[in-house]
């Protein structure tokens, strides 16, 4: 069933509940979309691993700016072990993780095309894990 017919009248307040059993959708790189990370959400991060910035940048960061991914476009940070709250770092997340969907109504829950791409890559991810 397309994901308009699924939701298509759901308030954002609620959108914004149905983020806490959210797989992650948010959390795989879609082509030409880039994680913007700055100096404060490093050190956050840093702070959170007990580490310096320096090893944040080396461990997890790609380029300058934003999180290394996996084979599946998942990012680094994201756990496989669970199928919701799938963040290991959530409450070191960076600024731009925090503000998702900007007070807008979730695209992954509004758009056949977004879910058509992400779900197949959740599901392979979690399943891995059981098998």
């Amino acid at each position: 069933m397309p994901a308009q017919q699924i939701l298509p009248s759901l308030p954002s307040t609620l959108e914004s509940v149905y983020c806490n059993f959210c797989p992650g959708y948010c959390c795989y790189r879609l082509k030409g979309s880039t994680l913007l990370l700055d100096a404060t959400d490093i050190n956050r991060l840093a702070r959170h691993f007990n580490i310096t910035d320096g090893e944040v940048r080396n461990r997890y960061i790609e380029g300058k700016n934003t999180f290394k991914t996996r084979e599946d476009g998942s990012c680094i940070l994201l756990s496989n072990e669970r199928m919701c709250k799938r963040c290991s770092v959530h409450l070191a997340r960076p600024a731009q993780c925090r503000l998702f969907p900007y007070d807008l109504p979730c695209p992954y829950l509004r758009s056949d095309a977004l879910l058509t791409q992400i779900q197949p890559r959740v599901e392979r991810a979690v399943l891995q894990k059981i098998a």
